[in-house]
């Protein structure tokens, strides 16, 4: 009888497909094909490099084996296999037990900053995942192209359409999908796909077409954002996906939602927003946006998401490089409104969302927790319990 092991693995249902781990890793015992991305158990040495840098949790799981499983097996699953029984030759699992405490303290040394185990909202509608892949992309259709920040600021970011005609192309608020790049990299081997998270509601941009937006911003060498924001009004590109399966919408439209984002970070909360106009639009006070940009021209959607009313959508705006004003950023905002804040922290129909620059997520915490002990609460404690109740989520790049 072999000796029982902990095998690392990626949850496929979670998993997004922005193949960070497979980058991060310093052993290439991450790899991929057209649907899974997985790990090798005969090169993996568990230095939890990869932990922190998943922005779902979806690398975050392990069983106990016998005999590991394959790279092939990984490949075939769609979703993690039950944990086996397992026994050992004298039926004691002492072994096991100094196993589990090892990895326990390198887990919790991975965990720091780490986003942790994400879970769906117990309402939230169940999500298609890798319809489309690698080897059987969408072809969707450029609809429109437009620009979403000021001529004159430095940071283009784009509105863009994609229209998926005929094919079906189920996709949740929440959710994103992938691009493939035209091309190959230095190695011959055409492009992985780039995540954008899905801005649009879950019928379509325009109510029941089968189309979809993103949020783009261009970046300096961005091969893939540079290729999108610059794509015209009938171009066709290859799309994966969906893909995630826990930063979803929960279904009661009385839940209170507090979203925190930067930048393109934007994008889900647009389509949670868009949802809930269509789906309960007499409901008040259910929303709140806290949103951070250099200036208010820096900030995607800046005119429309003024004229949403207070009631429908509290609106906290934080620049940081405002004219004749101090520097603010969405935490400052979080403190400012610290009574809402607690009110929603002991609310069990309260949601945080967090999506953005991974730079926000340690200051978006530090106030969080400001917040929880002027109430005398742990804040620790109170979110692994909301992420427990998949009230609480984070997507962070």
């Amino acid at each position: 009888m072999n000796k029982p092991l902990k095998q690392h693995l990626i949850d496929p249902e979670i998993c997004i497909r922005c193949y960070t781990c497979e980058m991060t890793c310093p052993l290439e015992a991450i790899v991929h094909d057209d649907n899974n991305v997985v790990v090798d158990a005969s090169k993996c040495n568990f230095c939890m490099d990869c932990i922190p840098v998943c922005p779902t949790g979806s690398i975050d799981e392990w069983r106990v084996v016998n005999d590991p499983y394959s790279v092939e097996e990984q490949f075939e699953w769609m979703e993690l296999p039950e944990q086996e029984d397992i026994a050992t030759e004298d039926g004691k699992d002492t072994d096991l037990e100094a196993l589990d405490d090892a990895m326990s303290a390198l887990l919790a040394e991975a965990h720091k900053g780490a986003g942790g185990k994400a879970r769906a909202p117990a309402s939230a509608s169940k999500p298609t995942i890798n319809m489309y892949n690698l080897g059987k992309p969408a072809q969707a259709r450029v609809q429109g192209n437009y620009r979403l920040t000021d001529a004159d600021s430095d940071s283009d970011v784009r509105h863009i359409i994609l229209d998926f005609g005929g094919l079906p192309f189920p996709v949740l608020e929440g959710q994103s999908i992938g691009i493939i790049p035209p091309g190959t990299d230095a190695d011959g081997k055409p492009h992985l796909p780039r995540l954008y998270s899905v801005s649009s509601p879950r019928d379509g941009e325009r109510p029941n077409f089968n189309n979809v937006s993103l949020t783009v911003k261009r970046e300096d060498q961005g091969l893939c954002s540079n290729y999108v924001c610059d794509l015209n009004t009938g171009d066709t590109v290859q799309v994966t996906g969906p893909f995630g399966s826990t930063f979803l919408l929960p279904s009661d439209p009385n839940a209170h939602l507090m979203m925190i984002c930067t930048g393109t970070g934007s994008a889900p909360f647009r389509g949670f927003t868009m949802r809930r106009q269509r789906e309960a639009p007499s409901v008040k006070d259910s929303l709140t946006l806290v949103f951070g940009a250099r200036r208010p021209g820096d900030l995607p959607y800046f005119g429309p998401l003024k004229k949403v009313p207070e009631t429908f959508l509290r609106k906290l705006f934080a620049f940081s490089r405002q004219e004749a004003a101090p520097k603010q950023y969405v935490q400052d905002k979080l403190r400012e409104d610290a009574d809402r804040v607690a009110e929603l922290l002991q609310d069990p129909n309260g949601y945080i969302y967090i999506c953005g620059l991974k730079a926000m997520e340690s200051g978006v915490e530090e106030a969080l927790s400001d917040i929880a002990r002027g109430i005398g609460m742990d804040w620790s404690a109170i979110r692994d319990r909301m992420r427990e109740d998949g009230r609480y989520h984070v997507e962070t790049y």
